[in-house]
This record gives C-alpha cells, sequence and structure tokens, in this order.
C-alpha cells in the first residue's frame, strides 16, 4: 500500500508541472483563439536564457531569474506585435501554422544566442527524500517534487486571483468571451493581448526552470508542451481548473501504468500511455470534462 501511494503521489506531482505548461496553452487560447504550439519553445527559451546569464555573465541565480523574466515579458510583447496583431480576423489554421513556424523560430534563437549545448540547472531544491514524510508515514517522496508542486501551486493561484480580482483580469475574461463586445467597451485587444503573451512567458520560465533543474536544459524540453495535449484534451481547452483536473489525471495514470501495467507490456509505456488515454476520452467527451458542449444539429 505504502508504494502505490509513493508512485500516486509522485504522479500527481508531476501533474501539477504538467498542469502549469498546459496553463500557458489555455491563457492564449481562452483570451484570442490561437492555439500556440510555441508554447513548448518558449519554455525552452526561458530556461535556457536563465542558465545562459548565469554562465556567460555571471549573475546568480537569483538575480539571473528577474533578467529572465524582463526578456521573457519582451519576447511575449513583440510576438504579440509582429505575429499575431498583423493576423487578426484571419482564419485560425492560419494562426495555428504561425504558431508552429514561431516555435521553431524561437528554438533556433535561444540556440543562436545560447549555445546547442546541454546545460545543468542547479537551484536551491535537494532532490533527497522527505524526512517527514518517511518517519510520520513511511514513504519516499522527494522534496524536489514537493516544493516544485508548491511553487506551481502558487503560481496558480496568482493566476486566478489575477483573473477574478484584478482589473486587467476582467477585461481579459471580456475578451475571452467576446472580442467584438469588449472593443465596443473601449478594453483595447491589442494591449490585452500584449499583456496575455508576456504572462505566458512568465508561465514558461516558471516551467521551464523547474523541468531544467530536473531533466538538465536542452531541446528535449520543448517536447513538455506535446505531454500538455492531453492534459489539454482531459480538461478542455478553454478551462484553467481543467487544466488543473487535467494535469493531475495525466501524471497520476501514467506512473501508475508505467508500474502496473509497464511490465506486462515490455515496460516504455509512460511516455506514450497518455496520448491513448486522451484518444480514448475523446470518443467519449470531446470537449474535455471542463469545456462548454457543442451541440451540432444536422
Amino acid at each position: 500500500m505504502n508504494f502505490f501511494a509513493e508512485v500516486l503521489i509522485g504522479g500527481l506531482l508531476s501533474g501539477v508541472m504538467y498542469a502549469l505548461v498546459a496553463i500557458g496553452f489555455v491563457l492564449i487560447y481562452k483570451a484570442s483563439g490561437v492555439f500556440n504550439f510555441a508554447q513548448g519553445a518558449m519554455v525552452f527559451f526561458a530556461a535556457l536564457t536563465c542558465v545562459g546569464f548565469m554562465d556567460k555573465f555571471g549573475l546568480s541565480l537569483w538575480l539571473a531569474i528577474p533578467a529572465t523574466v524582463l526578456a521573457m515579458i519582451i519576447l511575449g510583447l513583440a510576438i504579440e506585435r509582429v505575429v499575431l496583431r498583423p493576423l487578426v480576423n484571419q482564419p485560425e489554421i492560419t494562426l495555428f501554422m504561425a504558431t508552429i513556424g514561431l516555435a521553431f523560430f524561437i528554438e533556433g534563437l535561444a540556440q543562436l544566442i545560447w549555445g546547442s549545448q546541454v546545460h545543468k540547472l542547479d537551484i536551491p531544491i535537494e532532490d533527497v527524500p522527505s524526512e517527514y514524510l518517511m518517519e510520520k508515514f513511511n514513504i519516499i517522496v522527494s522534496k524536489f517534487d514537493l516544493t516544485a508542486a508548491a511553487i506551481c501551486g502558487v503560481m496558480v493561484a496568482l493566476l486566478a486571483v489575477m483573473f477574478a480580482k484584478t482589473k486587467v483580469g476582467r477585461a481579459l475574461r471580456a475578451v475571452a468571451d467576446d472580442h467584438q463586445a469588449a472593443q465596443a467597451v473601449g478594453i483595447p485587444l491589442q494591449r490585452i493581448w500584449g499583456i496575455l503573451w508576456a504572462v505566458a512567458g512568465m508561465v514558461a520560465l516558471v516551467a521551464g526552470l523547474l523541468w531544467g533543474a530536473r531533466n538538465g536544459v536542452q531541446f528535449a524540453l520543448t517536447f513538455i508542451a506535446l505531454k500538455a495535449l492531453p492534459v489539454l484534451i482531459l480538461g478542455g481547452f478553454t478551462s484553467v481548473p481543467g487544466a488543473i483536473v487535467g494535469g493531475l489525471i495525466i501524471g497520476a495514470s501514467e506512473k501508475l501504468a508505467e508500474v502496473y501495467i509497464g511490465p506486462h507490456v515490455g515496460g516504455g509505456i509512460e511516455g506514450w500511455f497518455p496520448y491513448v488515454l486522451a484518444l480514448l476520452f475523446l470518443l467519449v467527451r470531446p470537449e474535455g470534462l471542463f469545456g462548454e458542449k457543442i451541440i451540432r444539429r444536422i
């Protein structure tokens, strides 16, 4: 029973970090209708930029992080101004293809500036078992996973407060509901989109630092975004709570499947099991757990 709890808790903690990446997609899609395929590239760019500031300029982690925050805000604003704004009112497939091209550009730009070698990112979080949980419950859970999940939880809470309580958040919700109506009451659409892309850049930074510290800062970080796809399918593309719930489901299910099903099928199913789960879910509820159900009349 303790082993099951360890696997489940480890999966849930990974799921919180998946959810943070998925929220980056939700923020952009909800307010602009753009599926931002470049979110994974932004995660990679953020982590590599932070490491670059530390390695090439000798900054400490606590100075590199604010510098990277500024860089991600500039990147987000530039994306909105140069890519998104000229494509307003274009078909959704055009915007989607633009973000695919943007993803390759950001990946190349990051490696052009900082190099393509793998970097180690040291953050002051030990990847050792929690002594409290070992002594109290006889469960082995990494301090790194617990701290990373807590950081992601705080980030999600801050985003929820921003959406619910601030003037910018109310404007974002208005833009998400109806672009034309928001413009009619004086909400500056381009400015709101710029803020949204800047926030998505900061979300990418937090995700990049945590995943980079765990797996190393390397090109493979761009594939973290692909793991967010089943999260979005389960939770719904327009729901922040859906991204959280979907992340927890995907994180827990992939770990449990790897441990309990993997040995019977040769192992290595952690990488593809979430996509199978998402495909099965699409057949039952295509709009996701928290998505709005669309009724089509024939």
